[in-house]
């Protein structure tokens, strides 16, 4: 009997690459491309966007966020870091200007709440990852949540010890948070065993692509959260920067149109959404993103007994 490790990887080697890093399949489910989709089909479910910086959802999973919100879900937002190697001027200000984009950017989404973390950036190889793993769990316990987005935690070639670490102890925490003996002050103080069944997990660069998004209805929206990253990335103000030094320069660079507006959004949409495109041209999509997508497995028993069972 081939283990499930054997069983991804030769299907790997049979299977032509769809994306940057993806495979058509593997044990978490065959290649799905998830469009726009009418109603409210996701009302009364929660969605946790984490992000360890305040530019990790805008970037990767923004139009995802808009859909499911769409969709119905009530989203709320967790930033593990307080970003304070990533922004202008000293520490402190830079922790400022990032917490304000960070309270922006939750604004633009439509979040009911976000909880800032406040560890140290590019130091979470230095935490604990069980205090961190116990903080999520309070958090889905708490919150209900149903969803994660957040970085994979089998994505390779990852450098940044806040993106791994925070996603390891997502992927732990989303398990153990439906168990009735971990924490059990959490019980005491009213709240009830509650995992979370329903992952996207996004990458940098290399992962196992099993969803696609189909982004194009919310591209605009991506855009206009991408304009409040303007402490850190490569979004937020860099194209009226640019337009600035090209007319000291002499020189006028058309995309970027004639104010710091129009030069704003159209390098975003240019230039920050050009992975975005990329994606999405390999399904025919003007624009997508990609993910590890993790669902809840089958109750095939129950499913089994429900068509099979009798009266005795």
């Amino acid at each position: 009997m081939q283990s499930s490790g054997r069983r991804s990887f030769l299907g790997s080697l049979l299977a032509a690459p769809l994306a940057s890093g993806g495979v058509p399949f593997d044990d978490h489910g065959p290649l799905v491309i998830e469009r726009r989709r009418d109603g409210r089909p996701r009302a009364g479910q929660v969605v946790a966007a984490i992000q360890p910086h305040v530019d990790d959802i805008p970037l990767f999973a923004a139009g995802t966020l808009f859909k499911l919100i769409e969709e119905g879900a009530t989203a709320y937002m967790i930033r593990v870091t307080n970003d304070d190697m990533a922004g202008p001027g000293w520490y402190a200000e830079t922790v400022s200007a990032n917490e304000r984009d960070q309270n922006a950017v939750s604004r633009v989404f439509g979040c009911r709440q976000t909880f800032n973390l406040n560890y140290n950036n590019h130091m979470m190889d230095n935490i604990s990852r069980a205090e961190l793993r116990a903080r999520f769990i309070f958090l889905f316990r708490l919150l209900k949540v149903n969803i994660v987005i957040s970085y994979d935690p089998w994505g390779r070639y990852e450098e940044n010890p806040d993106h791994y670490v925070t996603a390891a102890c997502v992927e732990a925490a989303c398990w153990m948070a439906g168990g009735g003996k971990d924490y059990p002050e959490h019980f005491a103080a009213g709240l009830k065993p509650h995992a979370v069944r329903e992952k996207y997990y996004f990458a940098r660069f290399d992962q196992n692509v099993n969803r696609v998004v189909d982004i194009s209805p919310w591209v605009d929206r991506k855009i206009d959260v991408n304009m409040e990253n303007k402490a850190q990335g490569p979004a937020g103000e860099t194209g009226a920067r640019l337009r600035a030094r090209l007319e000291k320069e002499g020189k006028r660079l058309p995309l970027l149109g004639g104010n710091d507006q129009a030069a704003n959004r159209n390098y975003i949409r240019e230039f920050v959404l050009a992975r975005d495109r990329k994606i999405g041209a390999q399904y025919k999509l003007d624009y997508a993103e990609q993910f590890h997508y993790i669902a809840a497995e089958p109750d095939t028993v129950g499913e089994y007994v429900r068509q099979k069972a009798v009266a005795r």
